[in-house]
């Protein structure tokens, strides 16, 4: 079983790198509204303030106390609810975060579904050019935040699959996002984090393929994410910020560290990265064929 610590897989960060976290430090910026003050009237706190007055409430001094907030570390657990299912918590500085392991993570059911996703699939399927409204645009927000918490947590938690598992939704619901958004300027809050998402998604997958599968698949992850990473600033026109992005950087530092440490030659690896991303299908099934053939040796 694979040691994460022993490899430089890099952190994972609570914010995209080169953002700055002073204003909470534990989501991804929500995008804006276009019309901003009804959101607002959305967090009212009279009806809150009203039913604390009246003595409603139980503080958490208990759990607060026993569990220090470190401002410097992610700090996650799982543990058991009142029912015995698993849930996740995560100490912040104000207090303690509590998400289900499945489903959406604040364990509602927008509309009857699953998730938000799941409601907006169903409309899409319905009326393929729809345009989001308001509501539907604070309600998709509101999921990206829950499942970028969630997210950092599986990884913190090395629950590998599972943080995969939460990127892909993500990702998917940019992808909804940006078919049917009602601006440019939406669409573009969330597809700035497009790249940030696809390396938690990464680093995930590689760290999974090393403890269920062998160093050269794990490499050969990295090498999909970061053709994945470089498509997106290519859509974008920011060919010449991809070699120097951050993020970039950080996995093929991680590549690097498994081909040392497991002694895995990357000429294969590098040519079926090159294949991908030059659109050489053939030749890249014929490399996985490859790779798979020295897997089982």
């Amino acid at each position: 079983m694979l040691d994460s610590g022993e490899l430089d897989n890099g952190s994972f960060d609570d914010v995209p790198p080169g953002e700055s976290s002073h204003e909470n430090g534990m989501s991804e910026p929500r995008a804006r509204s276009a019309n901003s003050a009804k959101y607002q009237e959305k967090f009212s706190l009279s009806k809150v303030a009203r039913q604390a007055e009246m003595g409603s409430f139980k503080g958490l001094d208990a759990i607060l106390r026993d569990w220090e907030f470190d401002p410097h570390s992610l700090a996650v657990r799982l543990v058991k609810g009142d029912d015995g299912r698993d849930v996740i918590q995560m100490r912040v500085d104000l207090g303690v975060l509590q998400m289900e392991t499945n489903g959406r993570p604040d364990g509602q059911t927008p509309n009857g579904f699953c998730t938000f996703l799941d409601a907006m699939l169903d409309v899409e399927k319905h009326d393929a050019d729809f345009v989001m409204d308001e509501s539907q645009c604070f309600e998709a927000d509101r999921e990206f935040v829950q499942f970028y918490h969630r997210r950092i947590s599986w990884l913190r938690l090395e629950h590998y699959h599972r943080a995969v598992e939460d990127a892909e939704h993500t990702l998917a619901l940019m992808d909804v996002c940006r078919d049917h958004s009602p601006e440019d300027e939406w669409t573009m809050s969330h597809e700035q984090y497009r790249p940030f998402v696809l390396f938690h998604r990464t680093q995930a997958a590689a760290l999974a393929a090393l403890d269920e599968s062998t160093p050269e698949t794990a490499v050969a992850e990295i090498n999909i994410g970061l053709n994945a990473i470089r498509a997106v600033f290519e859509e974008h026109e920011a060919d010449d910020e991809f070699e120097n992005d951050e993020m970039a950087l950080q996995l093929i530092k991680l590549r690097e560290s498994i081909s040392e440490q497991y002694d895995v030659g990357d000429s294969l690896q590098q040519r079926l990265a090159d294949a991908v991303r030059d659109e050489q299908y053939e030749l890249a099934a014929r490399l996985r064929d490859e790779l798979a053939r020295r897997q089982e040796h």
